[in-house]
């Protein structure tokens, strides 16, 4: 079959280029080429049949294609009542049964139904896919079914057989059959299997088995020992004589492949058809054996693999058309030795067949320098496939290092190829030339620029080829390659680059890394200015994870110096912004600080201009930590404490103490002032900072306890002026609490009878068993014997017991034992033994230290007069309201309970209560109810306060004073959903402010009434935080109307970009200076002139007059056409535009380029002032005479560039391109389009478009299969 390609000239030249002279010179010339007629290019598909004949139809590959099986499958199987294994008479479905059932189904994934028939027989029917239905039934046999067992017998060697190969055939089998099979390990003499499951599926399983058996007993193995030169007669050529003799057999041969250097030919099969192949085999082989002779012949190692061929095919090959068997050494030894093997008429033939394969092929080699290999080769191999196409059987290998190409193939393929590769070098070698330069290792990062940017525009610039070796090569070599020209100029820059990196300087700045992110600023806006205003210095910040404070800045000397100075004043600002205050304020005020939706706490950060944070809500800490500049600090400091001073009680004294007493008074880790802090109600003491010479402490908190601790505090340091002494003292963790005492007693009789202060650790402090004691040295000394003496108290071990009514023992022992657990903790761990239930013993045993043992007695006996004088005292709270009264988890009533010391019991809750009242004709409201209510309260209204009768006086009135009241509030009902807000979030947050429930009417009742429920002063301030919120949501009314004021511009269209600006910046300079909105008409819109601007009036009179001042200004401008030659514009735009915006705003005008595939490439229009746009005119002018002299020398250096095309026999040069004219790409003669006339070719008409076919075709079967309608 043959091909017609119509070429265009430069393809033509293209491919002309990797051709032989004299094959060229041969050509037919484009001008006289051949025309294919449109039926040549375009043959005709094959007539379609007659109706009658279906011999094409595919509907014989339809009825050959298998069904599809269902991809979910049902079987139905049934147990009998006697082979039940559960027969319980319990109602059907609840049984174990169903149990086993639904934990099949949940393993398995099938889907299980179980049916009682009448003779109670069990029916099941499992479905799902295959492999899930075999598994589930398998399971319900074994789980559902009596299960026997029997024994099968078959020989040892046949279990194999049985398993299968990885098992398979056995779990197959257990599927198939319901059963388990067991079979001896290998290393068991037994012959036994064992098959336990039902009788039906015992009966089948072994009957399988029996017939694997059976089977394998039909069947044989051998193994003949032949000589192995003499396999290949019996396997044949392409092993086609093994074959025929396992089809004629039936039995199958295993000969050893070539390389196994094994005698042994092993056939499998029944008896007689492995006797019949061994017999044929002996005959070949003795009859080989008997006329076969050999010869020996010495051939090159490396043409051996063109004698075995591709997988060997050649060997056989030869033995087809001989007879002979070609016995070749090991590829891997060093043997040129190969042995022919056959009848002695054959082996001339045979040995021809050797040489002639062994000479087919020829290798060959083509010297060229190894730098010009990859030149050779061609971008993605384009220049080496024109060789590789042109001459397919010729394999090119190019080896890195090596000054040659190897060449392997056909003789006279071979040296086609080498004379053209030779051609290729030669004119490589004449326009190509290359250099080495050694630069330093260090610099070649820098030499190949950010993402090869450096490296990359000096291949494009000089079109050359820098090469530069890795860093792990530790080489300096930079290679060079290209034009000789290019090679030089590349050289030279590479070295200019390589000096003024040597002259660079390089400065390490110390910066805390805390600052890092802060000078680098969000997606690196602040380090960039610093990069535009330091182009030449590169500033490096380390990895954060590596913990550095190094800075390095690179670049030329005074750069460097003028970039550190400005970094460092950077730094300086930064420090002196960082400085840190920390404020103790309130927990209870920090709501306060923060303000209603953060007003308060958003003023002071604008107004001081510093950062403030505050701790979590859930966090212990009080402090409140200001960040900024230390003036701005300390004002935004006593602005928040100003607040806390309005909103409490709270006083602040300074107390002038000497600065050198500070840091005793602070203690180890603070423990000293701490201790006294805790001691005065939780106070805040202030002292000044270390080094600030200041002798003033400042102390606030309630009045009462800012004056103690301000004696505490004068105390403390009269004692430090007189004497400061400490003493350490070591006693156990657990003896802690014991040694303080209930309420600090214990600890506070030490300290009055010795007037030393005794600090105990606190629960974050490493050292739990260290207690300091400090003061007059003999204060010191009279406590720390008191301490000593008290723990070796503790120390001492002892049993006691005491007298306890068994029907008080249940208090100390329910609700887990939490009272006993608090007498432990309280009394220095004493163990207290009460006696089990039921023994009717009144005796508890202590045991503990003597100390703890006496106080622990003493408190027990306190809780027992505690029990004795108890009473319940019963309060009624309506049922609705107790969830209120216990607060979250229960929390409010916790705080009751440890406040008053009783117990608080809520009745069970009446579900029946809700309903009731539903039903009530006059429900009560707003707490009022009849005498008789009042008379007779519900049983589930009534709480039980149990405790001496004092206290459950104060619990009751306290849970009264929980009880929630609802007040209304007046609201328009404009402004609700403002007040709830998106989402909720305001309301949501109103509630959680003030402790309240808020409920807010629905929509469609039209109602103005809020209704706010909780503690009567929660619900006070909520109502004056709701109408504070309804003031602001008026005001806010109020100024949106303000801003709803709207002017109307009739502004032509052609303005309205101008104004808009470039992406938006001028209008959006118009809206920023003066708060309006301004909207421009959208495409579709029919007024396209007007702009609307909303705002304050007289901010929208604002935004007009500047707008129209921007038109009157527009309209003074002026556009100017100018000429410039296309191929300068990309240097007059710069790169990403930055030297026409530069232009631009130097001379206050827009410059606009044509788009590409404009009619005029070199047209360029200017606006602007009139006199501005003559300047920019001048200026771009003289732009385009400069960079033309580039231009044109570029072009002509181009031109003498390139190769000079060769003219051989006809073929195009450059003239031909300017005679012919454009290239005429794919032509065909006598198509229907070039029919004569004008009137257009009919579609459906069978004479302009012969090929189209004569008529509808009968109807035929689809490719897709038959249609289902």
């Amino acid at each position: 079959m043959s091909s017609v390609f119509v070429l265009t000239p430069e393809s033509f030249a293209e491919h002309r280029s990797g051709l032989r002279d004299e094959e060229i010179s041969g050509g037919v010339p484009e001008d006289e080429a051949y025309i294919p007629t449109y039926l040549e290019a375009f043959p005709p598909l094959p007539e379609k049949g007659a109706p009658g004949d279906r011999s094409g139809e595919p509907t014989g590959a339809w009825n050959r294609i298998r069904p599809i099986k269902a991809s979910v499958i049902t079987q139905v199987f049934h147990v009998p009542l006697e082979e039940r294994r559960y027969k319980d008479n319990s109602q059907f479905g609840e049984g174990e049964e169903a149990k086993v059932c639904l934990d099949i189904m949940q393993k398995t994934g099938a889907h299980i139904e179980l049916s009682l028939a009448k003779d109670q027989g069990l029916s099941i029917m499992v479905t799902g896919k295959l492999d899930s239905v075999m598994k589930a039934r398998k399971e319900i046999v074994a789980r559902l079914q009596t299960q026997a067992s029997a024994t099968v017998t078959i020989p040892k060697e046949h279990h194999r057989f049985v398993i299968g190969k990885n098992g398979e055939k056995l779990q197959e089998l257990e599927l198939r059959t319901a059963t388990k099979i067991a079979i001896p390990r290998p290393d068991d003499p037994s012959t036994n299997i064992r098959i336990t499951g039902t009788k039906e599926g015992i009966e089948k399983a072994r009957h399988e088995v029996l017939l694997i058996s059976a089977e394998q007993d039909k069947r044989a193995v051998e193994r003949l020992a032949l000589e192995k030169a003499f396999h290949p007669f019996i396997a044949g050529a392409h092993n086609r004589l093994v074959q025929e003799l396992s089809q004629e057999t039936g039995a199958r041969i295993s000969i050893p492949p070539p390389s196994l250097p094994k005698d042994e030919i092993v056939i499998t099969g029944e008896k007689e058809a492995v006797a019949m192949a061994i017999a044929r085999i002996r005959a070949i082989y003795e009859e080989k054996k008997r006329k076969t002779t050999t010869i020996s012949v010495e051939v090159k190692k490396s043409q051996h693999k063109y004698i075995i061929g591709p997988k060997g095919n050649t060997l056989h090959e030869i033995m087809e058309s001989t007879g002979v068997s070609v016995e070749m050494p090991p590829l891997d030894s060093g043997l040129e030795t190969i042995i022919l093997r056959g009848e002695p008429d054959k082996l001339g033939p045979a040995l021809t067949q050797v040489y002639a394969k062994a000479k087919s092929v020829m290798v060959m080699e083509v010297s060229a320098p190894a730098w010009l290999h990859r030149f050779i080769i061609g971008k993605k191999g384009q220049n080496i496939s024109r060789i590789t196409q042109q001459l397919p059987k010729v394999h090119i290998e190019f080896t890195d290092g090596e000054e040659k190409i190897s060449l392997e193939g056909p003789t006279e393929e071979v040296e086609l190829a080498q004379t053209q590769l030779q051609e290729i070098v030669k004119d490589l070698m004449s326009r190509m030339d290359y250099t080495e330069v050694n630069i330093e290792q260090r610099f070649h990062r820098h030499l190949i620029g950010k993402n090869g940017a450096n490296i990359n525009r000096i291949k494009e610039q000089y079109k050359v080829s820098v090469r530069i070796p890795q860093d792990s090569d530790g080489s300096g070599l930079v290679r060079i390659e290209g034009d000789p020209q290019g090679v030089q100029l590349a050289r030279r820059e590479l070295m200019e680059m390589a000096q003024r990196m040597e002259n660079e300087r390089t400065k390490d700045m110390i910066v805390e890394q805390k600052f890092h992110r802060t000078i680098i600023g969000q997606k690196g806006e602040k380090i960039k200015e610093v990069r535009d205003k330091f182009p030449e210095v590169i500033v490096n910040f380390p990895d954060p994870s590596q913990k550095s404070d190094i800075v390095q800045l690179r670049g030329p000397k005074n750069e460097v110096e003028k970039c550190g100075k400005f970094l460092q004043k950077m730094i300086a600002d930064l420090i002196e912004n960082s400085y840190s205050i920390s404020v103790p304020i309130f927990k209870q005020f920090h709501k306060n600080i923060i303000g209603k939706g953060g007003t308060n706490i958003k003023k002071i950060r604008e107004e001081t201009n510093t950062k403030i944070d505050l701790p979590t809500e859930n966090s212990d800490s009080e402090m409140i930590v200001i960040t900024g500049k230390k003036a701005n600090g300390e004002a935004a400091r006593d602005r928040i404490l100003a607040i806390q001073r309005d909103l409490a009680n709270i006083k602040e004294t300074e107390v002038t103490i000497p600065a050198k007493l500070h840091n005793s008074l602070i203690g180890s880790k603070g423990c000293l002032v701490r201790s006294v802090m805790e001691d005065c109600g939780g106070v805040h003491i202030h002292f000044p900072s270390e080094g600030s010479g200041s002798d003033r402490v400042t102390i606030r908190g309630p009045a009462c306890e800012v004056e103690k601790a301000r004696k505490q505090l004068l105390q403390l340091a009269e004692e430090k002026q007189v004497n400061n002494f400490t003493v350490e003292l070591q006693a156990k963790p657990e003896y802690h609490k014991f040694l303080i005492g209930r309420g600090g007693a214990n600890i506070r009789r030490v300290r009055d009878r010795t007037g030393a202060r005794i600090i105990f650790p606190s629960h974050d402090e490493p050292e739990q068993e260290l207690i300091t004691i400090v003061g007059r040295e003999e204060a010191v000394r009279l406590a720390q014997r008191e301490l000593e003496i008290l723990v070796k108290n503790l120390d001492d071990v002892v049993e006691d017991c005491m007298v306890v009514e068994p029907r008080h023992h249940r208090h100390f022992v329910c609700r887990r034992g939490q009272v006993l657990r608090e007498l432990v903790e309280e009394y220095g761990g004493v163990a207290i033994s009460f006696p089990r239930t039921g023994t009717h013993s009144d005796r508890i045993t202590l045991k503990g230290a003597k100390d703890c043992v006496e106080a622990a007695k003493r408190r027990i006996q306190e809780i027992i007069e505690d029990l004795e004088a108890q009473v319940t005292v019963e309060v009624a709270i309506l049922q609705r309201h107790h969830r209120a009264v216990m607060g979250p988890k229960g929390c409010r009533i916790q705080q009751i309970t440890r406040d008053y010391e009783v117990q608080v019991k809520f009745p069970e809750r009446d579900e029946s209560a809700g309903q009731t009242a539903g039903q009530e004709p006059h429900p009560q409201e707003n707490g009022d109810a009849s005498p008789e209510a009042e008379s007779a309260p519900r049983k589930c209204d009534t709480i039980a306060i149990s405790g001496r009768e004092e206290k459950c006086e104060l619990a009751r009135q306290a849970l009264l004073a929980l009880v929630p009241v609802t007040i209304d509030v007046e609201v328009s009902y404009d402004l609700h959903r403002y007040i709830i807000g998106q989402k909720g979030n305001g309301i949501r947050k109103m509630m959680e402010e003030y402790e309240v429930n808020i409920s807010v009417p629905q929509p469609d009742q039209l109602s103005d009434v809020i209704k706010i429920t909780g503690q009567e002063t929660n619900v006070d301030q909520a109502k004056l935080g709701l109408l504070e919120r309804v003031k602001e949501l008026q005001a806010e009314q109020a100024d949106r109307a303000l801003r709803s004021y709207k002017i109307t511009l009739s502004i032509p269209p052609k303005f309205h970009p101008k104004i808009i600006g470039r992406k938006g910046a001028v209008i959006s300079q118009i809206r920023k200076d003066h708060d309006v909105n301004v909207q421009f008409p959208d495409k579709g819109d029919e007024q396209q002139d007007v702009i609307v601007i909303s705002g304050y009036e007289r901010n929208a009179e604002e935004a007009r007059v500047a707008i129209e001042q921007l038109v009157a200004e527009l309209e003074e401008m002026v556009s100017n056409d100018v000429q410039l030659d296309h191929r300068v514009h990309a240097r007059i735009i710069g790169a990403r535009g930055k030297a026409i915006r530069k232009l631009m705003d130097e001379f206050k005008v827009d410059i606009r380029f044509p788009q590409p595939g404009s009619e005029d490439p070199d047209r360029v229009t200017v606006t602007g002032l009139p006199e501005n746009v003559d300047n920019a005119i001048d200026h771009i002018l003289n732009l385009e005479e400069e960079y033309m002299l580039t231009v044109t020398e570029s072009e002509t250096m181009a031109a003498y560039m390139k190769p000079p095309s060769r003219s051989v026999g006809g073929g195009y040069g450059a003239g031909d391109e300017d005679s012919k004219g454009a290239a005429k790409g794919f032509v065909v003669r006598d198509a229907p389009w070039n029919a004569p006339g004008d009137k257009a070719p009919d579609m459906s008409s069978a004479e302009d478009f012969p090929t189209f076919g004569t008529g509808v075709a009968p109807k035929q079967m689809s490719a897709w299969g038959p249609k289902k309608f």
